[in-house]
């Protein structure tokens, strides 16, 4: 069953595509005739960057023969990176409504709605036939789904021969309390965070033949305090355009997800999977 709270949290979420639009208006004086490009330095919304796109997709070994299931697709940055940078065609599934029309407007804008298409469902049960995509992809998504054996296992069965799962998310260290998580749960709809090894075991449960693993947290920390900075100016400007201040919480809750992974609580890993 879908949990309303991350339906919810992306809802209220401070990116979204009326903003990443309104940088792009004030960057570049207007909204019209755009290139995916122009959107890159605002429409990532996962931690690295298009450096850790390029990353994730040479571990995948995406191509331009590649079909690929973005899973929890969000506003589908990454995956019109991917369809411009390496001429792949990539389907994004993607749970809540508003991120779905958002992504197709944003797809449209820049000319991609024929090779990024966005589809509204539950990565849990994946509405494709078995053996579909060569790829499935996933960035700092898979911590909203705590049925992490029915994610896994869909995304082993829609992938077709020498396919494979690459994906990266936050994980737990061995001090994450449970107040921690709670504190995770209610700040940004984390659900279920698992520990690497926990991870692999439930990879190789789903059925999938290998898995590399990668600490990525040095490469996250410098990030996330960057994403906090973000945050706050967005907080700031809201209270000079608006008067309100609809990011306080966002801002508190990331001061305190910088220091657990500043402590080592929380970390990030990538695990690419084989079929």
């Amino acid at each position: 069953m879908v949990d309303p709270g991350v339906v919810a949290f992306y809802d209220r979420h401070p990116i979204s595509a009326a903003q990443i639009l309104d940088k792009v208006r004030a960057s570049r004086g207007s909204v019209g005739s755009l290139d995916a490009a122009d959107l890159f330095a605002h429409d990532q919304d996962h931690y690295g960057g298009l450096a850790a796109n390029d990353a994730l997709a040479a571990a995948a070994g995406v191509s331009a023969d590649s079909l690929v299931l973005d899973m929890c697709s969000g506003l589908c940055g990454p995956a019109r990176y991917n369809a411009t940078r390496l001429g792949c065609r990539v389907v994004g599934l993607e749970l809540n409504p508003g991120r779905c029309e958002g992504a197709r407007d944003l797809n449209r804008r820049t000319g991609l709605d024929g090779r990024v298409t966005v589809v509204r469902g539950d990565v849990t049960a994946a509405p494709f036939a078995d053996g579909r995509f060569d790829v499935v992809w996933s960035q700092e998504a898979f911590l909203h789904v705590p049925d992490k054996a029915a994610m896994l296992g869909s995304a082993r069965r829609v992938l077709g021969p020498r396919g494979r799962l690459a994906f990266t998310d936050w994980v737990a260290g061995p001090s994450l309390t449970s107040e921690d998580r709670a504190l995770m749960r209610e700040g940004i709809a984390a659900l279920s965070i698992v520990e690497p090894a926990d991870y692999v075991a439930a990879l190789r449960t789903a059925g999938f033949a290998a898995v590399e693993t990668t600490d990525v947290s040095t490469d996250w920390i410098p990030i996330l305090k960057a994403r906090l900075a973000m945050y706050r100016g967005l907080r700031e400007d809201a209270r000079r355009t608006t008067g309100a201040d609809p990011h306080a919480d966002y801002v508190r809750f990331y001061e305190r997800f910088v220091a657990l992974v500043d402590s080592g609580a929380l970390g990030g890993g990538r695990f690419v999977a084989s079929a």
